[in-house]
């Protein structure tokens, strides 16, 4: 049985308009307009335990809408949502009791204490035994390496260490469901790679199930072995990165360091699509012409240091597929 099921889920905020100037302020005082915007306008998918899975989209495209929703906080207008078998805004205590939520621009540590205290907080909150906090607490501490941030009071901690101490803070009382919203935001390349790591050992050996929405798509790519895309209220599209990229197209990249960077290397079968002094990257179809028969008609051409195919950056293949599901306008 999958532990989350949303079919057909729909929810429309009422958003205030207003006209400009003065007259139209009064106006909208005296007789406000209002018009409905559709945040999610018949979402549907499902997560079986222990997926990874991105939750990918525009601002505005319903992503926020959706968490909410799953976490119990938005009641939707109408479709159907269960998680573990429960109704979130129905039986809200027991379900945020297995639900662990981490934003990447907030906080629930509490700002002036030393993180210690944060974590003794939450242990009553989540009503939590002494001895399971502690086992949870000392493993968290060994696996994000807390032990000298323990004492240090929240405002003084730096981005990265705030971060994984929140990690911490949402899976002190082993939740079966952990919600990630832009976890690495603002963080420095070790921190980075050092929060993906640890959710991934999560996910691996814990068996977490974890929903990650960010627009950093190079977590999307480190982490996530299912992507699904949302644009204006609708799933766009739902599978493996790979079957994002085919949805696309089935081009491929070459990347050539020129040994002459004054050198030419036209081909008509590839499109040359950037170049930056010596490097020249260029973008071909397989089914058109080969790798191979590409690089030794490079090659020919031009000396060559050294080359590089690869597959479109990801960031590409979903800004190609915002453009088809259109701008999205719902409140986040």
């Amino acid at each position: 049985m999958p532990l989350i099921v949303v079919e057909d889920l729909r929810k429309a905020y009422r958003v205030a308009e207003r006209r400009p100037g003065a007259l139209g302020a009064l106006a909208g005082l005296v007789r406000p307009r209002y018009r409905a915007v559709d945040a999610l306008a018949g979402v549907s998918f499902s997560l079986e335990r222990g997926e990874l899975v991105g939750y990918i989209g525009p601002n505005g495209a319903g992503k926020s809408t959706t968490v909410k929703i799953l976490a119990g906080i938005l009641v939707p207008d109408s479709g159907r949502c269960e998680v573990a078998g429960r109704v979130p805004w129905r039986e809200r205590v027991a379900h945020v009791g297995r639900l662990g939520v981490v934003f990447g621009q907030r906080t629930q540590l509490l700002w002036d204490l030393p993180v210690i205290d944060s974590f003794e907080l939450l242990r009553d909150i989540y009503r939590v035994g002494a001895a399971d906090h502690a086992r949870a607490r000392d493993e968290l501490v060994a696996m994000l390496d807390l032990g000298p941030l323990l004492d240090t009071p929240v405002r003084q901690l730096s981005l990265g260490q705030r971060m994984r101490c929140d990690l911490a803070a949402a899976l002190l009382h082993a939740p079966d469901l952990l919600f990630l919203d832009e976890p690495t935001i603002g963080l420095d390349a070790v921190s980075k790679l050092a929060v993906r790591r640890f959710v991934q050992r999560l996910n691996r050996e814990r068996g977490v199930t974890v929903i990650l929405t960010t627009h950093d798509m190079d977590d999307i790519e480190a982490l996530c072995s299912r992507v699904i895309l949302i644009a204006g209220g609708r799933v766009l599209s739902d599978g493996s990165l790979e079957a994002l990229r085919a949805q696309v197209t089935a081009e491929r990249w070459l990347i050539v360091d020129l040994a002459d960077p004054a050198a030419e290397i036209a081909e008509p079968r590839a499109e040359v699509i950037r170049r930056e002094g010596a490097r020249v990257t260029l973008r071909f179809d397989p089914a058109a012409i080969s790798t191979a028969e590409l690089v030794g008609r490079v090659t020919a051409r031009a000396p060559v240091r050294d080359l590089l195919v690869q597959n479109p950056p990801i960031d590409e293949i979903v800004a190609r597929l915002y453009g088809e599901g259109g701008e999205a306008g719902a409140p986040p």
